[in-house]
């Protein structure tokens, strides 16, 4: 019987199909109105970059920005990688989303993708666009189950609107999937990408671990509140999410500056 080192120097790696590895980044920042506005409750946006592909395939299309792994990096760095080239930030959060391999799923070929979702503050966003895309913008979400159980996912930026429709499903591991009934436009199978990571960060934002990764460290609970209420699509009311939240969080001495009215007390996250 051959040993390990007589099977490795006999061993050929070429010799069989390899996948390319790719990942996809649905990197989300909560946008809020202009601060010069008189509005008491600003209106507060989840958003979405995408990126419009400047070649084949899909050209023209939007895409979440993303790129092939190299031999020099873990899929994690290479997600960090490619978000900081769109960003030229580093996120606060790089959360897991799954590993989309469905065959055909990429015109180009046998091409698998490890997909994250990144957490970016509104103050730290620098659009940098990528060489290959022709552009890069922070579109507004809205992802709706319908009555007859449709998923309809929005994306909106100025005059473009993307609408995209999938149905959700258990796959026989027990795994949800979004299969892509309508694309929206966009590109590859990003549509069922962005429906997961939605439903990712919606399961951490209701644990409260993603919600303080859209702020800076120190906020005020209003400010907390905020970010929960867009990416769950809900309304609390501010007694019962302070009870909620109480264990979370702890006060600061310090108060929000320039306040026209009663100074807002600064929190930080409980360590």
């Amino acid at each position: 019987m051959e040993s390990e080192k007589e099977f490795l120097s006999n061993y050929n790696i070429k010799d069989y199909e390899r996948p390319s590895l790719t990942t996809d980044v649905a990197a989300f920042m909560i946008s809020t109105e202009d601060k010069t506005s008189d509005r008491k409750d600003p209106d507060n946006k989840l958003r979405l970059l995408l990126i419009k592909r400047g070649g084949h395939p899909y050209k023209g299309c939007w895409a979440l920005p993303g790129g092939f792994l190299q031999s020099n990096e873990t899929v994690e760095e290479c997600a960090l990688r490619e978000i900081q080239e769109e960003t030229n930030v580093m996120p606060t959060a790089l959360l897991p989303v799954g590993t989309f391999s469905k065959p055909g799923r990429d015109p180009r070929g046998w091409i698998i993708s490890n997909a994250y979702v990144s957490i970016i503050t509104e103050e730290s966003v620098k659009q940098v666009a990528m060489d290959d895309a022709d552009d890069a913008q922070w579109f507004i979400v809205s992802f709706e189950q319908s009555d007859d159980g449709l998923y309809h996912l929005t994306l909106e930026y100025d005059d473009v609107s993307l609408k995209a429709v999938l149905s959700e499903e258990k796959t026989s591991y027990r795994r949800t999937e979004f299969r892509i009934i309508e694309s929206g436009g966009l590109a590859f199978d990003h549509a069922s990408i962005i429906a997961m990571a939605l439903t990712v960060l919606r399961h951490e934002a209701k644990k409260f671990d993603a919600i303080f990764d859209f702020l800076p460290e120190k906020f005020t609970l209003t400010a907390l509140q905020r970010v929960q209420e867009t990416i769950m699509n809900v309304t609390v009311l501010p007694g019962n999410f302070r009870r909620m939240i109480g264990s979370y969080v702890e006060e600061t001495d310090e108060y929000v500056k320039g306040e026209r009215h009663r100074p807002a007390k600064l929190y930080t996250r409980k360590k």
